[in-house]
C-alpha cells in the first residue's frame, strides 16, 4: 500500500550534446541555445543548456518507471527554475531525480512531489505529478 512518505527509487539520468542534438530533431526545437556554446554565451548562459522540456521529461520518467502502469500518470507539471548546462564533452552532466509521495487522496490517487537536482542544486520547482494507484 502506498503511503506518504513512501520513496520512489531515484534516478539518475546522464544529458550529453548528442542527447541535445537527437532531443532538438524529436522536437523541432532547434533554438541555438541548445546546441551552439558562443549563442548561449552572447545571451549570458553558462554554456549549451539542456531543453527543459527534455528535464521535464526525465523527471516524468522518474514518475512512470515506478507506475505499474505507466497511463496512471493523470497529471503533471513543473516550473524551470534553473538551466542544465551540457558541457561540450563525451562524460555530459547527471540529473538526479528523486520523488516522494506527498499526499495520498481518498479517490485513489496520490501525488508525487518529484526533486531533480543537477550539481547538487534544484533545477525544477513545484515538480508534481498525480497518478492512480493501483487498487
Amino acid at each position: 500500500m502506498t503511503a506518504v512518505g513512501d520513496e520512489l527509487p531515484a534516478l539518475t539520468q546522464r544529458i550529453t550534446r548528442a542527447d541535445l542534438v537527437r532531443y532538438a530533431g524529436a522536437s523541432l526545437d532547434f533554438n541555438p541555445i541548445h546546441w551552439n556554446e558562443r549563442t548561449a554565451l552572447e545571451v549570458g548562459l553558462p554554456d549549451v543548456i539542456a531543453h527543459g522540456m527534455l528535464t521535464m521529461a526525465y523527471a516524468g520518467k522518474l514518475v512512470t518507471n515506478w507506475l505499474a502502469d505507466p497511463s496512471a500518470l493523470r497529471e503533471y507539471s513543473v516550473r524551470f527554475t534553473r538551466p542544465v548546462p551540457v558541457p561540450d564533452d563525451d562524460q555530459g552532466v547527471e540529473l538526479e531525480l528523486s520523488g516522494k509521495v506527498g499526499e495520498v487522496r481518498d479517490d485513489g490517487t496520490a501525488r508525487i512531489d518529484i526533486t531533480a537536482r543537477f550539481a547538487g542544486k534544484t533545477v525544477l520547482g513545484k515538480a508534481v505529478a498525480v497518478v492512480r494507484l493501483a487498487s
